[in-house]
């Protein structure tokens, strides 16, 4: 077998020499010049605590249209049955975004948890869903005073009225509507307080007149049970009356500016589409709140009818909540006034939309 060698002239190995290190250099060239892989950004987890009731639509919203997986956030959700039942747990330091009612949350801010309110959710909805005789009683122009004494005579009981806990938006705007504006004697009313579903099921039961509401329930209710209607209006109860809103721990608003800034952007977002897609916004909510129990065709007959009430201006709110404010001193139901300047603070929501 014929072997080949190669003889290098001294010509031939000098071009070798020149080539090896113009043949490195262009090797390390193209390494540090090859594009690289975008670095991933970091995902920020945020506890978030709410209730499972339409004026937090735009929580459900971003979270079933995929927006916050794309903006990197992980929102780990916990659900509570009244704004009162969160207050306790947000002084615990848990969490960091509370979806709650503005009544709760001066509250929690009364008693030292560090919550600043970002965005509005609602304002002026729900009000008093009536059923039976007295839904009835309450035709166009009567009295409400009047209302109630008579059934209280003719029924040998007074009305009997569910609402959220002592503490709560719907059970602070009922207590205003009767006592302050319609003037109802106190003896012609039973008010009782207690959770979302339980009000629920004590309309449709029977086992109440009345209850003061927040959507859907007066459509779930209203579907099943022919003579349940709203008898006054969140409007009528305390004009542009301060609803849900969205709250942010101080601690978390210092530890995760950008992501704060992330989530009040993605809530004017769904603001935004739950005024231009309804049908979209109530099927993304049915899929929360509904469970498989509540039709969407139900959330989104709800939705429809309140949705001149989804603002997330925060600026809207300081007027009307200093008047829920007063009121729940009043009657107890707040220890004392907070700094609603510190407690309502529209600095990111400015910068958000000056972003747009």
């Amino acid at each position: 077998m014929r072997q080949s060698f190669h003889f290098f002239t001294p010509r031939r190995l000098a071009r070798q020499l020149l080539a090896a290190p113009a043949l490195a250099m262009a090797l390390a060239v193209g390494l540090l010049t090859a594009p690289s892989a975008p670095a991933r950004a970091e995902t920020t987890h945020l506890e978030v605590a709410y209730i499972p009731i339409l004026a937090m639509a735009q929580l459900f919203v971003m979270q079933q249209e995929g927006w916050l997986k794309q903006a990197d956030l992980d929102l780990k959700m916990t659900r509570f049955s009244s704004g009162p039942a969160m207050v306790q747990a947000l002084a615990s330091g848990k969490f960091d975004v509370a979806y709650i009612g503005i009544g709760p949350a001066m509250v929690a801010r009364a008693h030292g948890v560090d919550l600043k309110i970002l965005a509005n959710n609602t304002a002026g909805q729900g009000g008093l869903l009536g059923r039976g005789d007295f839904a009835a009683a309450f035709s166009k122009g009567a009295n409400a005073a009047e209302v109630f004494a008579n059934y209280h005579k003719s029924h040998g009981q007074p009305v009997k009225l569910a609402t959220l806990p002592k503490g709560s938006v719907p059970d602070t705007l009922m207590r205003y509507y009767l006592f302050e504006v319609a003037k109802v004697a106190p003896a012609d009313v039973e008010i009782l307080g207690m959770g979302a579903e339980q009000m629920q099921q004590a309309l449709l039961s029977g086992a109440v007149d009345g209850a003061s509401v927040l959507d859907p329930i007066p459509a779930i209710v209203a579907s099943r049970d022919k003579t349940a209607r709203v008898v006054v209006t969140g409007h009528e109860m305390l004009p542009n009356a301060p609803g849900a809103v969205l709250a942010v721990s101080e601690r978390a608003i210092a530890a995760n500016p950008a992501a704060v800034r992330k989530l009040v952007a993605l809530h004017i977002r769904a603001t935004d589409l739950i005024h231009k897609d309804p049908a979209r916004a109530a099927s993304d909510i049915a899929s929360v709140i509904g469970r498989g129990l509540v039709p969407a065709a139900v959330i989104e007959t709800s939705l429809r009818a309140s949705l001149d009430t989804y603002d997330a201006d925060p600026h809207r709110l300081l007027e009307p909540a200093a008047r829920l404010q007063d009121y729940q001193i009043s009657i107890g139901s707040l220890a004392k006034a907070v700094d609603l300047k510190a407690l309502i603070d529209p600095t990111i929501y400015d910068q958000v939309r000056k972003a747009k």
